[in-house]
């Protein structure tokens, strides 16, 4: 029950079509709709991509400047699912491993 809430309120909040299926309770849309929605609502938009284990696009979208971003997968049928979100996103100019082995 909680799950249903959660979706209803985030289908409510993104404006977008929600599709749950028993593998994606995610809120889901085309991906044209989801990418224009989140630089228009949030001001973010695509910096970094990468292919998942199952050949889904994974995109990283963020605002530099309020530093919010969101975390997408895309089905070669092109419906996007939203995946995370949060705060504080930060480009890194540095590899990780790197900075362990300098300190």
């Amino acid at each position: 029950m909680q799950a249903v809430r959660f979706l209803g309120i985030a289908a409510l909040i993104w404006g977008l079509p929600t599709q749950v299926t028993a593998q994606n309770t995610s809120p889901c849309g085309p991906r044209a709709l989801v990418v224009e929605r989140l630089a228009e609502k949030y001001g973010e938009h695509a910096h970094a991509l990468g292919l998942d284990t199952n050949n889904g696009m994974v995109e990283v979208y963020a605002n530099m400047e309020s530093g919010s971003w969101t975390t997408t997968v895309t089905s070669a049928q092109g419906l996007t699912c939203l995946m995370a979100r949060g705060q504080s996103f930060e480009a890194l100019q540095q590899d990780l491993a790197q900075l362990g082995n300098d300190a």
